[in-house]
């Protein structure tokens, strides 16, 4: 029989079995398509080997007018600005004790109790402590006057554990019996938020016993999860904790420097204490806060109204009183419960509630900006499921993914049981969905159903309109712009991607994709395998390395696949023989990337149309 080429169609198909994709590919990680052909995911390398703390859940990059750049980095404790690749804290202050505080130690132990009237602090939160005097012992001045992490809390006292200025732990001996002194002051850091979404906001979804039973309480940014929203208005940065204050970083100020609450700033007039998203119109420049405390009298409540959008006065961030002389304003929308995330686009800022999509535009005085109801039914999984790319705005909902371009589409998806069967929708808070323009690919960061935290994501090429997906845990990404490549963001690091074909200088782990199933004749006879004439090309200079082809068999769809050999293959390899019988086959190609048995720590390849040489081999 003569050769069979087989050339698979692209992209993933998981709405049916198997068997019933002949012809097709089945399943794969790390892999991507491009022009109709499997190639290796490219690789990702350390900006820096700085860390940041907690986290991290949003990235906004710009340039100063100067041409500096920075890169805005909320986390579940800080709020960082990046610049040179270093991180400075710029996390704003929440409260600051002055000559009030005290301390007290135990002999042998290292961690410290601070009395402190009223703190307000939660356990995890930051406070920076001066002023004070040495306990009489090991815990000195120096150890005292720096910033702690909190351990744990009453109403009046919190504790932390005594470090060096290295970091070291500092254990209290018998002289330590001082109480730190007249003088100490404290400047609390705003609370931290949680690493884990909480649903609903009633009796038992906060601390025990907080709350009546039965009663609702209002929303809180300590007691969800900890999402940053954030935009530049001008050279300065507006930054918003969900469920929390509206602060703004001063780029003139310098990096050591904090943001600070705008409402408080010289001038501010109306300005809403707290929301669930800040984003900037682009033509038009008003600050514009999603979820605004409304104005009752002539001052703020402080209470969120979830469906509420309040904007400032054009080019004013701090002007918010609606006047006949302004543009300042307000409106609520009224589909749904709570407005859940908003992106911009050329014209107009799309602005999702958790059953609708509306359409925010600028239409100048008098009302200044009008909403248009788009459709129902289409809510938004999460603030960061949704993402502007060259095609139109692409976003996941509850079951399905969508696209505007003008009109509301749904995405016809090859993937959609793999990826909604097997989801961790409690989580859907922490979907961040994400671009890479040069590949023509959006795609989301998403937790599967045994996860609390994202360890998928699934892609979507809006050009060649194929679907794939993988295990990759990134939990904020930027796609490439002010930087050359991709930025994300994971386990406290600041990434690189799509820059050579490794794990910051180790193997990519677990790199494959598999077929479905094929046969001959549609199973009425036996095939026999005996050859493989493999097609592709490494993709760097060198051509070093190999990758492994996988022959699997099986007789019926309900047997399972048996691995009947596993072939080395370098760029020099013509062909390579191999034993095999059976009605159904499977081929699988992974990359063989570990370097103690010849492999290339860089390999990166492109799958073209491997041939294999087989013949039917009688019915029994």
């Amino acid at each position: 029989m003569p050769l069979q080429k087989t050339i698979f169609r692209p992209g993933i198909y998981r709405e049916g079995t198997d068997y019933d994709n002949e012809g097709g590919w089945f399943d794969c990680n790390l892999v991507r398509f491009r022009k109709g052909r499997p190639e290796k995911f490219g690789g990702w390398s350390k900006l820096t080997n700085n860390t940041y703390l907690g986290t991290a859940r949003a990235l906004h990059p710009w340039v100063s007018l100067s041409g500096t750049k920075f890169l805005g980095l909320g986390t579940t404790f800080k709020y960082y600005i990046n610049e040179g690749n270093n991180f400075y804290d710029v996390t704003p202050i929440r409260k600051t004790t002055t000559n009030g505080i005290t301390f007290a130690a135990t002999n042998g132990s290292s961690t410290i109790t601070a009395t402190d009237n009223g703190h307000g602090a939660v356990i995890n939160d930051f406070v920076t402590i001066a002023g004070a005097v040495s306990l009489g012992g090991l815990i000195t001045a120096e150890v005292l006057n720096q910033e702690y992490q909190i351990t744990s809390v009453t109403t009046n006292t919190y504790t932390f554990i005594a470090k060096d200025t290295s970091g070291t732990t500092v254990t209290a001996n018998a002289s330590d019996s001082g109480n730190g002194g007249s003088g100490v002051d404290g400047a609390y850091q705003i609370n931290v938020g949680l690493d884990d979404y909480v649903s609903g906001t009633g009796w038992g979804a906060n601390a025990w016993g907080e709350g009546t039973f039965g009663s609702a309480s209002a929303l809180s940014e300590t007691g969800q999860l900890r999402l940053w929203t954030h935009d530049n208005f001008g050279e300065n940065l507006i930054i918003n904790p969900r469920n929390g204050g509206i602060y703004k970083w001063v780029e003139n100020n310098g990096t050591n420097t904090r943001a600070v609450e705008l409402s408080g700033i010289s001038g501010a007039n109306q300005v809403p204490t707290v929301g669930l998203q800040v984003i900037t119109s682009e033509k038009d420049r008003h600050l514009i806060v999603l979820g605004a405390d409304p104005i009752s009298g002539t001052t703020r409540t402080g209470v969120i109204d979830p469906m509420l959008i309040a904007f400032s006065d054009q080019e004013n961030e701090l002007e918010f009183e609606p006047k006949t002389t302004n543009t300042a304003g307000s409106l609520r929308l009224s589909s749904g419960s709570s407005i859940i995330g908003a992106v911009k686009s050329r014209q107009e800022i799309l602005v999702w509630t958790d059953t609708a999509l509306y359409s925010m535009q600028f239409t100048g005085p008098p009302f200044t900006f009008a909403v248009n109801l788009i459709n129902e039914g289409i809510g938004l999984v999460g603030p960061k499921s949704a993402v502007t790319a060259a095609q139109g705005i692409y976003w996941m909902s509850y079951n399905n993914f969508y696209v505007y371009n003008g009109s509301v589409q749904t995405v016809p998806c090859t993937v959609q049981n793999y990826v909604f069967g097997d989801i961790n929708l409690g989580q859907s808070f922490k979907i961040h969905a994400f671009t890479i323009a040069d590949k023509n690919e959006v795609g989301w960061f998403y937790c599967s159903s045994s996860s609390t935290e994202i360890d998928r994501y699934v892609i979507y090429n809006y050009i060649e309109n194929i679907w794939f997906y993988g295990n990759l845990s990134r939990t904020a990404w930027l796609d490439a712009g002010i930087e050359n490549y991709p930025s994300a963001v994971s386990d406290g690091y600041l990434y690189q991607q799509e820059t050579g074909f490794n794990d910051d200088g180790s193997p990519m782990t677990n790199v494959f994709i598999e077929s479905s199933d094929f046969d001959i004749s549609d199973g009425e006879q036996f095939t026999f395998i005996r050859r493989i004439i493999p097609d592709f090309k490494f993709l760097q200079n060198d051509n070093a390395g190999n990758i492994n082809i996988v022959v699997k068999t099986r007789n019926f769809p309900g047997e399972s696949l048996s691995t009947n050999s596993t072939n080395a293959i370098s760029s020099s390899t013509t062909q390579a023989y191999v034993r095999g019988r059976a009605r159904q086959m499977v081929l699988r190609f992974e990359s063989d990337d570990d370097a103690s048995d010849g492999g290339n720590l860089s390999i990166g390849w492109r799958l073209g149309a491997t041939r294999i040489d087989t013949r039917p081999d009688g019915k029994r």
